[in-house]
């Protein structure tokens, strides 16, 4: 008699979830039709509620594949079609999402109707356990707030004391030892990268370096004992809880929480010490001691948790986007000899040599061209960011993708979700050409970009940090290029893959020979 009960009881809510769907669906077409939109084409799937769909992007992304995976995905849509397709929708785990490439739509969803847009639920539940409240995982007024107190610590004053990156810039340096014939062991350069930007973002956001650079060469590293262990951990976690979507609990363990927890009890202590510090009558003279974030937005706020929050928010920019535009560059350049052999020579004749710098300023790094060139070529081929996506916080639409020809607007319910793609969008051939997978900084010589190029976001959000990342990824690269006169892909013929958690790096290790120049 009880499992009959069970069992009638089961059925009963899965005939009541069919017809809420199929309510919910006709209100929705009527909605649509009534506000003049067509539905997006739909990715075919081997099941209806799409857990096919989900299995396969968590297979592809042990893989680490994942931008090939959804440029798969539109192309076999566009076949379906017989045309090119830039608005799309799929389910995942039951849920129903339109994925876009369009730059209209971009805009749309960022700038022209921001209103209508949040980051919504997705992101709480997989970024905001580790960051907590920031600008990165609320939204409304409590993102205006984060936004306000963040956005005058990214003046150019601040931006442009570049003292403290040479220090750090040093610290790497020693990880990368010429031999006797001029030339570096076999080098994974990109840990020394992710390092070095963790110590100098940690000093200019702390007051005070983790030193994990001097922690990996004492070989402390390898057994995970350290700060940047940690932080590498919990942001895997935030990946995996997104990819688990409404399920994102799955992705929580001992393990994770134990990596959280030592990353909060590090940064808690320094809090605690830097407001001692202001509470004390021993102040040092402001003369004395260079620009510290903490203490900045600690003239704000009081409140550890949230020193905490915007601490770890602004830590995964400053430290990651920087990194990561800076590995991606140096895969790029040895693997182009020619541009790398451009680039150098115009960076001496610009900046100096290695021994004897002069004119390394925040303004004459913004003013080398083909420097910025390099860059945002790099950023245009191998976003930081990759994917994104936003929620209705009400009954919306946006632009086109619907239709026969894909020009009509497509409706947007409430709670529904539009994903974006800047990987996707950055290689559209339609956009940027029929050589569009090719390195070639010297496309940007003539070329202003629009929302079709979107590397630091766009809209209200855009990235306040875009040329502290900026600033600090060109003078590395100066300071680099002028020591050493030669880069050799040790991997050269190996197929990139692409190591996503928050943002995204080169997926296998980057490891290369460089050879010091004579005057270096």
């Amino acid at each position: 008699m009880a499992l009959n009960f069970v069992l009638g009881f089961l059925a009963s809510a899965v005939v009541l979830q069919v017809i809420r769907y199929v309510i919910n669906s006709w209100q929705c077409s009527r909605k649509a039709r009534s506000l003049g939109c067509a539905n997006p084409p739909q990715l075919p799937m081997k099941d209806p509620i799409g857990i096919s769909t989900a299995l396969e992007l968590i297979r592809v992304a042990k893989e680490q594949m994942i931008p090939n995976l959804i440029s798969s995905r539109y192309q076999k849509v566009s076949k379906q079609e017989g045309r090119f397709v830039t608005t799309m929708t799929f389910r995942s785990l039951g849920k129903k999402h339109i994925h876009t490439v369009d730059p209209k739509n971009v805009q749309a969803i960022l700038a022209t109707q921001f209103k209508d847009f949040e980051l919504g639920a997705p992101r709480r539940q997989s970024i905001k356990p580790f960051l907590g409240s920031g600008v990165f995982t609320s939204d409304g007024q409590e993102w205006s707030h984060s936004r306000s107190m963040l956005r005058p610590q990214f003046t150019r004053d601040q931006i442009s004391q570049l003292d403290l990156e040479e220090t750090h810039v040093q610290k790497a340096f020693l990880a990368i030892p010429a031999g006797g014939n001029g030339w570096t062991a076999a080098t994974d350069i990109q840990s020394i990268f992710f390092r070095l930007t963790m110590d100098s973002a940690t000093e200019f956001l702390f007051g005070k370096s983790v030193e994990s650079q001097a922690a990996a060469m004492n070989g402390l590293e390898a057994a995970g004992d350290n700060f940047a262990a940690y932080f590498d951990k919990a942001q895997w976690t935030c990946l995996r809880r997104a990819q688990f979507e409404s399920f994102s609990f799955m992705a929580n363990n001992k393990e994770s929480r134990h990596a959280d927890k030592q990353v909060y009890t590090y940064v808690d202590q320094i809090i605690q010490e830097q407001l001692r510090v202001m509470d004390s009558e021993k102040k040092v003279p402001d003369e004395e001691k260079g620009y510290v974030f903490l203490e900045s937005i600690a003239s704000q706020t009081r409140d550890p948790l949230e020193l905490r929050s915007q601490l770890l928010n602004i830590l995964l920019a400053g430290r990651d986007t920087t990194a990561s535009l800076l590995s991606w560059t140096i895969l790029l350049l040895a693997r182009h000899p020619e541009q790398f052999k451009k680039l150098r020579q115009i960076i001496l004749e610009t900046f100096g040599t290695y021994s004897n710098p002069h004119d390394l300023t925040f303004a004459a790094l913004k003013s080398c061209q083909y420097l910025q060139y390099c860059m945002n070529e790099v950023l245009r081929l191998y976003p930081v960011v990759p994917f994104n996506r936003r929620v209705a916080v009400r009954d919306t639409t946006i632009p086109r993708g619907g239709g026969p020809d894909g020009l009509s607007p497509v409706f947007v319910p409430k709670g529904g979700s539009v994903m974006y793609s800047t990987f996707i969008m950055q290689h559209r051939k339609d956009i940027w050409g029929e050589d569009v997978e090719e390195f070639k900084p010297e496309r940007w010589a003539n070329r202003k970009s629009g929302w079709e190029y979107l590397p630091f976001n766009g809209g209200p959000r855009i990235c306040i940090g875009q040329q502290f990342a900026l600033t600090e990824a060109g003078y590395v690269l100066v300071r680099l290029l002028q020591r050493f006169d030669q880069i050799d892909d040790v991997n050269i013929d190996r197929p990139i893959r692409y190591g996503l958690t928050l943002t995204m790096a080169p997926g296998d290790l980057l490891t290369v020979r460089m050879h010091q120049a004579d005057n270096a």
